[in-house]
């Protein structure tokens, strides 16, 4: 029989702020259902409420008719309930086997019976169609067997209900696919799945029904995806028709803002030299391990190069660490913004100022902090960083809003050339058209832009010129007017042997 969870009128109170206001709907059993919604939407909090991490301040959830309010993870767990989120929950140091029976491992005589559990894991990961050997550490695992992984370990646990948080944003296509095919196996079986994303050709490649949040409330639950279209959930999503995302104009260019010249080190196969004039927006695509990241790294000091020249506004410049990029008016903006690009406990206002602020400072160390607050409500204003003030802790904010921080450090500088990493991963449709915006007017005003993004449709929609990696070299030049989905792909792709 097919399980049924219902989420009935839950709303959780947060100091100053409701991120869920009385939201009701059910996800059935057999079927795939999506939860969408902006960054701020409440999507998060839900999930931690189904997971045990945040009881709600009011409502409950009913699983197969029984109302439950957990108050911790190990209950949830306990009730048939699993989240799988994008920082995977596992000890890297243990074995495979070990992590999937974490706190119930069989024991024989008051010690584990190792024979038991590799033959107990074996069958676990049969579930999932993976034969992993049960005794590898699991840090030794790529992302995706990790994920695995976790997956079998919620089914350990009689796991009936079973949420994803994003689960692809790491994966490769063919990753991917393996993923959804476990995932179509749960249907099979009966479970509920939650599935979370931002990519709307999986909501309607995999998913079976769809709800959408906005501010904390239930927008719709539509029970079927036929006659959907993506334009229909994006307007439940933002609440307003968002038109062309990209708004793109063309602007005068100016001289070249950025030259690397036989570029060589970790990552490239062969000598890499570009250019990016001033108000110039280039696009880096390539597939997974093109050496796109490697590239900028190198560019911005953060790996050291083995070879090459770089010239800013026509002088060539010696950066031997990020430092040195910053104070020459290169900035950068990593790919994993929570790991590379924020201070995560630290306040918004800290955040923004974080760069800038020795140039302000009295004798070189006293903060200014008039000058700090000024620039930093300055930017949340003119930015629109939604956050409850200027002193909460930038890891309370969402993925889009995170982003316009990291924009606003670097808009307190005087910048010559800002190299973007995945500028909009993660990050939901109405945020990425407001960081769309905020790139073009950074052109607008003679900065050269140069960003990586795996959306094909994003590089095609925002960038002047097209550059294409493939190998760890690069492989085509498009200008905008002759790009096309196929040509630029086809550059990407391994030539056919």
């Amino acid at each position: 029989m097919a399980t049924c969870l219902s989420f009935d009128s839950v709303a959780k109170d947060f100091p100053g702020v409701r991120a869920l206001d009385g939201v009701s709907f059910t996800a059935e059993g057999g079927r795939i259902h999506a939860l969408m919604g902006e960054n701020g939407a409440g999507k998060s909090t839900l999930l931690k409420i189904l997971s045990g991490a945040y009881t709600p301040t009011t409502g409950a959830l009913v699983i197969d008719g029984v109302r439950q309010r957990f108050p911790d993870t190990a209950a949830a767990l306990a009730a048939g309930v699993a989240v799988i989120y994008q920082e995977l929950h596992l000890v890297a140091g243990m074995s495979v086997a070990e992590n999937l029976f974490l706190g119930h491992l069989p024991a024989r005589s008051g010690l584990i019976d190792r024979r038991q559990l590799r033959a107990d894991a074996r069958r676990a990961l049969a579930w999932v169609g993976e034969e992993i050997d049960p005794d590898t550490p699991v840090g030794h695992l790529p992302i995706a067997q990790r994920q695995l992984v976790e997956i079998a370990k919620a089914l350990t646990h009689g796991a009936r209900v079973i949420a994803f948080d994003e689960p692809t944003s790491s994966l490769s296509s063919r990753e991917v696919d393996r993923l959804f095919a476990v995932i179509r196996d749960l249907k099979a079986r009966g479970h509920v799945v939650l599935y979370v994303t931002h990519r709307m050709d999986e909501v309607f490649a995999l998913c079976d029904a769809v709800t959408v949040l906005r501010d904390g409330r239930h927008i719709r639950t539509c029970d079927t995806l036929a006659g959907l279209a993506v334009d229909d959930i994006i307007r439940l999503m933002v609440g307003r028709d968002l038109g062309n995302v990209f708004n793109y104009a063309p602007r005068p260019l100016g001289a070249p803002a950025l030259e690397i010249q036989d570029f060589t080190g970790p990552g490239l196969s062969a000598p890499v030299s570009l250019s990016v004039t001033q108000g110039e927006i280039v696009g880096l695509f390539g597939l997974v391990g093109a050496g796109r990241s490697e590239l900028l790294r190198l560019v911005y000091g953060a790996t050291t190069r083995t070879g090459g020249v770089l010239r800013l506004a026509g002088e060539t410049v010696a950066l031997a660490r990020p430092a040195d990029a910053i104070a020459a008016g290169l900035v950068y903006c990593p790919e994993d913004r929570k790991r590379d690009g924020i201070l995560p406990v630290r306040p918004v206002h800290e955040n923004i100022n974080l760069s800038a602020r020795r140039h302000h400072a009295f004798g070189g160390f006293i903060l200014n902090q008039a000058w700090e607050r000024t620039n930093a409500a300055t930017h949340i204003a003119t930015l629109g960083v939604k956050t409850a003030s200027a002193e909460t802790a930038i890891v309370h904010l969402s993925g889009g809003n995170q982003q316009k921080v990291i924009l606003a450090r670097w808009l307190s500088e005087d910048v010559k050339v800002i190299l973007l990493d995945e500028p909009t991963r993660g990050i939901d449709v109405g945020a990425k058209s407001e960081i769309y915006a905020l790139v073009q007017q950074l052109a607008a005003r003679g900065v050269g832009v140069l960003f990586v993004s795996s959306e094909l449709p994003e590089v095609l929609g925002l960038a002047d010129r097209i550059l294409v990696m493939r190998g760890g070299a690069l492989a085509g030049e498009f200008p905008r007017a002759a790009a096309t989905e196929e040509s630029v792909l086809k550059a990407a792709l391994p030539a056919a042997s």
